[in-house]
């Protein structure tokens, strides 16, 4: 089956037309814990990280997003698929 995340923010270095994420991992979490972290803390690091509880959607955020042409693209060890 050929599974796609969506995504609608088009100025994130893995978005790509169709509005599909080339993202080879993401890593959804809470606001809080998104603000709280640097970019490096990211998808690779997954299984070292404590689950929280959101409580609406409106208190997540893809911690994957990088913008497009920054010099950060490496900075979370997420490969971009082709």
């Amino acid at each position: 089956m050929n599974q796609h995340i969506h995504c609608i923010v088009s100025d994130c270095h893995y978005w790509n037309q169709g509005n599909k994420c080339h993202a080879n991992e993401i890593l959804v979490a809470t606001d809080k814990f998104g603000a709280s972290q640097p970019d490096k803390v990211d998808a690779s690091m997954a299984t070292q990280l404590t689950p929280e509880s959101a409580g609406t959607c409106m208190e997540t955020c893809c911690k994957s997003f990088i913008p497009k042409g920054s010099n950060k693209a490496t900075a979370d060890n997420i490969s971009k698929m082709s």
